[in-house]
């Protein structure tokens, strides 16, 4: 079996058919092995027009169905990062997704995504919906919907700016010592996008400032890209910095807080300071973010 990414296209062309025999012959893989890469999400069946991740081995196939089998080696072996529940709202629920895993799967697999991994470890077991993203790198607080009504209402929350998110960040130099919030409104990718930031704190030695940043809009690698345009770059930073750093990412989501849309209670989540990168913690006790 080539270690190169390849996709196989399957015409079906009877009633009852075996998906597991119809990928093993197509691709050269065990049946164990198409199985498993069911299991990923990296097989998608196409029927009657509706496309979907196909994992259940026992499904029957009709006449007229098509799969695509997409093959990555590389995606299929890696292993996820365990997450953390932070808490169980029922219809939502708030986790810490570790710097490695992904928000969103792709056409090649998903089991390393967050949704995946409430989807196999929450109890009771529940329909998952990804509301917001974090990047990659980036570790943090993250809400999961378990409907599809809850994600809506969510997601509407993220666009009309009802949800409050803040960030620590780590980064090269010093930072302006203004105790007043230093405000970035520079477009991203020809979109508005506003960053409040506030200096943690400065260590001399180190030449590092730590910060307390509220992206108003959540446009991608906003916070990245606006401190690398001000002249500070997060550390590890591989895409907006400098390319040889070997530190990881010291970028994380720490807090979370919105009215609940089933109680009408507030709701504040915040990061324990255990889980955060090590690069990430300033070695004080409160963020200057305080909220009630």
């Amino acid at each position: 079996m080539s270690e190169t990414p390849q996709h196989f296209h399957i015409e079906v062309s009877e009633d009852n058919a075996k998906a597991v025999a119809l990928l093993a012959t197509a691709s050269g893989l065990s049946r164990q092995g198409v199985k498993a890469a069911m299991q990923k999400g990296a097989v998608w069946l196409t029927h009657e027009k509706h496309c979907q991740r196909l994992r259940r081995a026992s499904k029957v196939l009709a006449d007229s169905d098509v799969l695509d089998f997409y093959y990555n080696p590389q995606v299929l072996e890696a292993t996820p990062e365990e997450a953390k529940l932070i808490a169980d709202e029922g219809q939502y629920s708030i986790w810490c997704k570790p710097q490695g895993m992904l928000s969103q799967g792709s056409k090649w697999g998903d089991h390393c995504t967050i949704q995946r991994w409430v989807e196999q470890h929450l109890q009771p077991q529940r329909p998952t919906f990804s509301v917001h993203r974090l990047d990659r790198a980036t570790a943090g607080l993250i809400l999961i919907a378990h409907s599809k009504t809850m994600a809506a209402t969510l997601s509407r929350m993220f666009r009309q700016h009802e949800i409050t998110k803040h960030y620590r960040a780590c980064v090269m130099g010093q930072f302006s010592q203004d105790p007043a919030v230093t405000t970035i409104n520079q477009p991203v990718q020809d979109k508005a996008a506003i960053t409040h930031i506030r200096l943690r704190k400065y260590s001399t030695t180190k030449n590092r400032s730590w910060l307390d940043i509220h992206p108003e809009t959540g446009r991608k690698h906003q916070i990245r890209k606006h401190l690398a345009d001000a002249g500070f770059s997060v550390i590890g930073d591989r895409l907006y910095g400098h390319k040889e750093q070997s530190e990881d990412l010291a970028l994380a989501a720490v807090s979370l807080s919105f009215i609940c849309p089933i109680s009408g209670q507030a709701r504040l989540y915040r990061l324990e300071e255990a889980l955060l990168p090590t690069n990430c913690l300033a070695e004080i006790q409160h963020s200057v973010w305080q909220q009630n």
